[in-house]
């Protein structure tokens, strides 16, 4: 594997020799006397999906923040692609502007709508192309938030807790449409939440972050769609939750 270059965040430098989408070496975040991250490690391939886990105040969001480039990381330390889609908990859309210009909000593209259009057809939002955001269900706003990350037709796509304030119901739904998107476009995938189903569910591979550090790497094999009830699915979630300090 190639060394990290002093490159700045996003660089594609060695991105191709490498064969991975992200590579962080040694990551340390540290605000005032609270160490975050403390020289974490951290590869995912393309096309991965990589579920991340953690008590809250672990460095989860501190990570994908880094990751997406809003908290540089220090020269050396992060190589991860230019083309990046981020989706938060909160959709984060301008309320006084149209869905379909939501969603291409920053591109300076000639076929800007025609491109919006694309994408909210993919997570079933077409019929919503006009509207205002203040008009949106929780789900559609979360839609239109996946359908802004799609446009910028991202190499990485980092998801933070995007489901986390919806109802039981549309997370199903939304985890579906996730794996729906994922299988068509093949970004790597690095997911945040607090859901040890949810992890189990979606990822390739489940990761832990303690102390700042990965303290667990869990290879997630069985096929899909997974089954909840199944004893593979019981025996991993056993894992994840006694590693998070759940007595089951």
């Amino acid at each position: 594997m190639n060394m990290l270059t002093e490159a700045p965040p996003h660089s594609p430098n060695s991105l191709s020799s490498a064969g991975l989408a992200v590579e962080v070496r040694g990551l340390t975040r540290q605000y005032g006397p609270n160490s975050v991250l403390r020289g974490l490690d951290l590869v995912i391939r393309p096309g991965e999906f990589v579920a991340l886990l953690g008590r809250s105040g672990s460095g989860k969001s501190t990570l994908l923040r880094t990751l997406a480039g809003l908290d540089p990381a220090p020269p050396g330390t992060l190589v991860a692609p230019a083309a990046l889609g981020v989706v938060f908990q909160e959709p984060r859309l301008l309320p006084w502007k149209r869905v379909w210009k939501n969603v291409v909000l920053g591109l300076r593209l000639p076929d800007a709508r025609p491109r919006a259009e694309a994408a909210l057809r993919e997570v079933g939002l077409s019929h919503r192309l006009n509207a205002w955001p203040l008009t949106l269900s929780g789900g559609e706003a979360q839609r239109a938030a996946l359908a802004r990350a799609l446009v910028r037709e991202p190499a990485l796509l980092l998801l933070d807790e995007p489901f986390a304030a919806l109802d039981a119901l549309t997370r199903l739904r939304m985890q579906d449409l996730v794996l729906d998107l994922w299988r068509a476009h093949l970004p790597a995938v690095l997911l945040v939440t607090h859901d040890v189903d949810e992890a189990l569910t979606l990822a390739d591979r489940v990761l832990m972050l303690e102390d700042g550090k990965i303290a667990l790497e869990l290879p997630v094999s069985m096929p899909r769609p997974r089954r909840h009830e199944s004893a593979v699915f019981g025996e991993l979630r056993r894992e994840l939750l006694s590693a998070l300090g759940v007595v089951v």
